[in-house]
């Protein structure tokens, strides 16, 4: 297979796993606002009146850490989501990610003076963005929530070379670039000031010649406060 139709398979899986996943999840918001009793239910009433809005989680990222690399990796870490709301549906947001992970390289560069090959090398990721929520249906049990957040990615690619520059084994070296998360969320209420969050996301990124897309997924807690 060509390299041109092994990046068009690549960018059609992540097109339906993440269409997939955000059917799931609006399936499944679906599912728990028709709830109407339960033990996991929140203790009545949620308003959503709510003018601030903290989210922490833990994070998973698929990851390309070169533009040759013939094998993706993937990052976990965690992310920290603060959203002012405007209204009870429009939300101005900013949210910062820090990943890592091990990724394979080409395996012909020695480290110098250790005989061995470069192994699966770290690769951090901090990330930057600001953004927009727009709360979608919602009742007493869960909320349904859309999300755009744009910003820019600070990768470090040579924390585990061993000196070797990141880019003579097919690393990118270190840089920061955009980097996009369009995606959605479930929230499912424990009270009107806690929920339980799970957020897939459609990642977009720009470290090589060209946009690419990955998938990420976190789940995590909301805090509500202030009124709006």
């Amino acid at each position: 297979m060509s390299g041109l139709k092994m990046a068009a398979t690549w960018k059609n899986g992540i097109r339906t796993a993440s269409g997939m996943l955000l059917g799931v999840m609006f399936v499944a918001g679906t599912a728990a606002m028709a709830q109407a009793t339960g033990k996991l239910a929140a203790a009545p009433p949620v308003t959503y009146a709510n003018r601030y809005e903290i989210y922490g989680g833990l994070n998973f990222m698929n990851f390309q850490a070169g533009q040759n690399l013939p094998t993706r990796m993937n990052l976990g870490g965690g992310e920290i989501l603060g959203t002012y709301w405007l209204t009870k549906r429009v939300g101005l947001a900013a949210d910062y990610r820090g990943e890592a992970g091990t990724t394979p390289v080409f395996p012909s560069a020695p480290i110098p003076p250790n005989p061995n090959y470069i192994n699966r090398p770290l690769v951090y990721m901090n990330m930057g963005m600001l953004g927009a929520q727009l709360r979608g249906p919602k009742n007493q049990f869960a909320a349904i929530n859309l999300h755009g957040y744009f910003g820019v990615s600070h990768g470090v690619f040579d924390g585990g070379t061993g000196g070797v520059p990141p880019q003579d084994v097919g690393l990118y070296t270190n840089r920061t670039k955009p980097i996009a998360a369009l995606g959605g969320s479930i929230d499912i209420n424990r009270s009107k000031n806690f929920a339980i969050r799970l957020s897939p996301d459609l990642m977009l990124e720009h470290f090589g010649t060209e946009t690419r897309e990955f998938f990420a997924i976190s789940a995590g807690v909301v805090y509500r406060f202030g009124k709006n």
